[in-house]
């Protein structure tokens, strides 16, 4: 009993971590400066396609666990195709967190620049929240925990950094080939490829206290 029930617990908080994760991104696209880097690619797909987030974010995190694959073989675990799941769940919160707050964000430059701020502290924060429950990681975060492991020295946040800003160069050809201008690519694109990373650090600070008090 007292195993289901701490498994119970750790299953809310990965959801929890989830939400605030689809609410950071939300911000991040209300924010008008630029999407969050994990989701460029797939917010120009569903541009380019003119669809919901929610089928091009399971495609584009799906390539993220056939890289897992590939790098691990037969150290992948198979449980982890469970990410699979977790990342569909991800999109539906991404656009839960669109009907909730619709179009929200703080007028005038200054204040698109406060939402991206804080979009880029939820994100960070539901990153810490969902990995502090040790289920299984989304498939991005699982391919930075996986590359960090097979690089001497790596780091989970530094790999991190490598990674988004990856991600937002392949964003932004695809958007002018297909849109014919970088939509959805902008300042604030660049800003949190460089600081959701060196942000999860400082996010840790605050938060995992609370969470090992509450027994994970």
């Amino acid at each position: 009993m007292i195993e289901r029930k701490f498994l119970l617990r750790r299953v809310i908080v990965y959801i929890l971590g989830l939400l605030v994760l689809g609410f950071g991104t939300t911000l991040s696209i209300n924010a008008d400066l630029g999407v969050a880097p994990v989701v460029s690619v797939p917010y120009i797909i569903s541009l380019i396609f003119d669809m919901h987030m929610t089928i091009p974010v399971f495609v584009i995190f799906g390539v993220f666990v056939l890289l897992q694959i590939a790098i691990l073989r037969k150290d992948f675990m198979w449980i982890n195709l469970t990410q699979l799941f977790f990342a569909f769940l991800f999109g539906f919160f991404t656009d839960f967190a669109a009907f909730v707050i619709g179009d929200f964000a703080i007028p005038t430059y200054v204040g698109r620049l406060a939402t991206l701020g804080i979009s880029i502290v939820l994100i960070a924060a539901g990153i810490v929240i969902f990995m502090s429950a040790r289920l299984v990681n989304l498939p991005p975060e699982g391919l930075v925990d996986t590359i960090a492991q097979k690089i001497p020295g790596g780091t989970f946040y530094k790999v991190k950094i490598v990674m988004d800003s990856i991600l937002v160069l392949i964003a932004v050809p695809l958007a002018f080939v297909f849109l014919g201008e970088l939509a959805g690519i902008r300042e604030g694109t660049f800003i949190s490829a460089i600081l959701i990373g060196r942000a999860i650090p400082l996010v840790e600070r605050v938060i995992l206290p609370g969470l090992r008090k509450a027994g994970l």
